[in-house]
């Protein structure tokens, strides 16, 4: 439950392309771009800010919603496509809920960034 996220990345570019591939089969996509950093999100809301800075930030868990187990799919294969490191192959994880349907991927700063449908199998 959130509005948006702002995350300060140390490489803009290299987040930028990281992110745009693997929130790609989620619906997501830029938003706005600017001097305040890179919008990003489905239909016209950014729900995740970019913007490069110095300070290197704490590791951070980000988990977005996928409509469905094929999208969970599409985005580890664009986030590893991207340069993401494996940090847990599409999968069941019961130990959440029976339906709890997810993959994690390490991004460029080394941020846990998940992908989760809480739905079953279609």
């Amino acid at each position: 439950m959130f509005d948006h996220i702002g995350l300060g990345v140390s490489n803009y570019a290299a987040s930028k392309a990281f992110f745009l591939a693997a929130l790609e089969p989620l619906g997501a996509g830029i938003v706005m771009e600017g001097e305040h950093g890179l919008g990003i999100g489905p239909k016209g809301k950014p729900s995740l800010w970019l913007f490069e800075t110095p300070e290197k930030p704490a590791p951070l868990h980000l988990a977005f919603t996928a409509a469905n187990r094929q999208q969970v799919r599409e985005f580890y294969r664009a986030a590893l496509a991207a340069g993401a490191k494996d940090n847990g192959a599409p999968g069941l994880r019961p130990r959440y809920h029976p339906n709890y349907y997810g993959a994690f991927v390490i991004g460029p700063d080394g941020h846990n960034v998940e992908a989760v449908c809480h739905r079953p199998e279609a």
